[in-house]
């Protein structure tokens, strides 16, 4: 098991365990962290699963594709250089301990 801290708008802090393999968006859809509801199913395709990677693990990520890229770029109005898609981060061991800011939801 891993360890996921989201720092909710609120900037309360929910530690909760999530299995390797997951995406960062079912984890906190399974989590009832209400503001990432990925309305798509992961599918890449709604920005209803956006959030921002705190800068100290920018560095353990993979890069966004183009695809991400595009659909943040039309979707997000707040987007910044750590905003990615919780869908498109699949949980590894590197990432036990990984913290994620969510934005206040604009769905």
């Amino acid at each position: 098991m891993l360890n996921i801290t989201f720092i909710l708008p609120d900037k309360n802090k929910i530690t909760v365990a999530a299995n390797e393999g997951d995406s960062l968006m079912q984890t906190a859809v399974d989590n009832d962290i209400e503001q990432i509801s990925g309305d798509c199913g992961g599918c890449c395709s709604c920005a209803t699963c956006h959030c921002f990677i705190d800068d100290k693990w920018k560095d353990k990520m993979l890069l966004a594709d183009d695809m991400e890229t595009e659909l943040l770029e039309g979707a997000i109005d707040n987007m910044q250089e750590n905003s990615r898609l919780a869908c498109q981060i699949f949980l590894s061991k590197e990432h036990d301990g990984l913290v994620v800011h969510v934005p206040e939801s604009d769905w």
